[in-house]
């Protein structure tokens, strides 16, 4: 089949910066039409980009962008969202649940406000956003959800320090396992992707560690990973838990120093990769 997704639809939540934005670039160079549904409208005092931001990116890539203002916690937001695509764009064929609320305190320590901020974003928002593109996905030729969430793990190290995000992330995963097969007669394939090591973001600098964010890979390897997952056949592809640096080795792919923020500075592995 053919690999290129011009002219396909891509709604990618979260996609204002950081792996969503990569993501919508990388599917941009196709020529694909990309729906940016994010809430940053305005700019934010600390992480750059916004929707319009990231849509003129997408057009100068060589795409087409609808940017949308969108709470993923709400769903009147995001029906109106998948609505407005279907209208301007024609239909839906590709979703990418990349949007998520990151938390890594212990029981102890994280609020309720928070407990509910990210299983919201990530369990909640994640299988809404599903179950309302379904609909429209059943009609693609090629139609996949992606969601961005770890391989599921019983092990107990991954609870231990922050039960609640490794729930919500999990709580992800688990939509992966479960649509993947109630899905699988419509052609849709449901996948799950997570990177190898710790992913360059805004939100790592500004939040968690500058030094960790240079011993980081760019989010670009996510998005390439992306990309071969997205273009596979739909009716081959589903039910996966992909690693990016593993899926790519899979495709080809040789050279991973091209992906490290800085050449000589060993990355380091994400949490909820065992191997």
């Amino acid at each position: 089949m053919d690999k290129s997704l011009k002219n396909k639809v891509i709604f990618i939540t979260g996609a204002s910066r950081g792996i969503g934005r990569e993501i919508a670039l990388r599917c941009a160079r196709d020529g694909a039409k990309i729906v940016i549904a994010a809430k940053s409208a305005e700019p934010h005092p600390t992480l750059e980009g916004t929707i319009f931001s990231v849509a003129e990116e997408v057009e100068k890539a060589g795409g087409k962008a609808l940017p949308l203002a969108v709470d993923v916690r709400e769903e009147a937001a995001v029906s109106n969202a998948v609505a407005k695509a279907v209208d301007v764009f024609g239909g839906i064929d590709i979703l990418v649940n990349n949007a998520s609320a990151i938390n890594l305190g212990s029981t102890s320590d994280i609020s309720m406000k928070r407990f509910d901020l990210i299983f919201s974003v990530n369990v909640r928002a994640t299988f809404m956003c599903s179950k309302l593109c379904i609909p429209h996905l059943k009609k693609s030729s090629n139609p996949h959800i992606l969601n961005l969430s770890p391989p599921l793990s019983m092990n107990p190290k991954w609870f231990k320090k922050h039960v609640a995000y490794t729930m919500s992330k999990y709580g992800m995963s688990m939509c992966t396992l479960g649509m993947a097969e109630e899905f699988k007669k419509d052609g849709i394939a449901v996948n799950s992707l997570w990177p190898k090591t710790l992913i360059a973001t805004a939100a790592i600098a500004v939040n968690i560690s500058r030094l960790l964010y240079h011993a980081s890979r760019k989010p670009l390897i996510v998005a390439d990973a992306a990309y071969e997952i997205i273009t596979t056949d739909s009716r081959a592809l589903t039910g996966n838990f992909f690693i990016d640096e593993t899926i790519l080795r899979q495709r080809g792919v040789t050279d991973f120093k091209q992906y490290s923020m800085h050449r000589f500075i060993p990355v380091i592995k994400d949490i909820f990769v065992d191997s």
